[in-house]
């Protein structure tokens, strides 16, 4: 039991090994809020736009354009920076008090700036045509130079935003002092979302976000140019039954 009791009490002594961690009210929100909308809801929008634009039981590419995907990932994103520009505000008249809390502010400012501009960012992926748009003529029915400069720029700046929101949450703990056991959650969280990416992405789930709209069509223009992002995949026509289904 005594042996029992000193592991509880270190994994909840501080990572300085402090005999307290006390933080003022609006911080320890700020870290909670801020561990919510980096740590969970746009890490999982992220990898939900990824890897589920084809549902589990959508008969692809019998049917096409399943939009949940859309939704989640549009609501998810939203919703995180919404939440980190809250947690931002809670601690917006703090100064630095460490050369460590310094960083932590530099990063996080970069992180919540570089969320705000890809929600923005958004509105500028042009217009989606296709068949079953109101005209056939669309930046990504067509894939035209802005939308292709927009999917780079976009799956780019958002993937180096979901790094760098890691390296925030993983300076804040340490500036916060937090206890042990909190660093250690965070570290099996991203573990296990590490392990999904990988799991899916071996799986091929990672389809192109064309091919998940209009099918495999070569005759298609967007098919006719390779996909855009590291590992996304796309099918041929006559292999395209089982494609993207994992």
């Amino acid at each position: 039991m005594a042996r029992r009791d000193l592991m509880l009490d270190w994994w909840l002594a501080p990572l300085s090994g402090a005999p307290t961690h006390v933080l003022p009210p609006s911080v320890a929100w700020h870290a909670r809020l801020m561990v919510l909308a980096w740590g969970v809801l746009i890490p999982v929008g992220v990898l939900w736009a990824r890897f589920w634009k084809v549902a589990p039981h959508q008969d692809w590419p019998r049917q096409l354009d399943h939009k949940a995907w859309w939704h989640a990932h549009r609501t998810l994103q939203i919703a995180g920076v919404l939440v980190g520009i809250g947690a931002l505000a809670l601690v917006f008249r703090r100064g630095a008090a460490s050369p460590g809390a310094d960083l932590h502010h530099l990063v996080g400012w970069a992180v919540v700036t570089a969320g705000v501009a890809q929600v923005l960012h958004g509105f500028a992926r042009g217009s989606k045509g296709g068949p079953t748009d109101a005209t056939l003529r669309g930046d990504h029915y067509d894939m035209t130079l802005r939308r292709v400069v927009f999917e780079r720029v976009h799956k780019a700046f958002g993937w180096a935003a979901v790094i760098a929101a890691i390296a925030a949450i993983a300076s804040g703990l340490v500036v916060a002092d937090a206890p042990r056991w909190m660093p250690a959650t965070l570290a099996l969280w991203w573990l296990l979302l590490a392990a999904a990416f990988v799991r899916w992405q071996r799986a091929g789930r990672a389809l192109d976000t064309y091919q998940a709209i209009w099918g495999p069509d070569p005759t298609l223009p967007g098919n006719r140019r390779a996909p855009i992002g590291w590992g996304v995949k796309r099918f041929a026509a006559a292999a395209s039954n089982d494609g993207g289904k994992g």
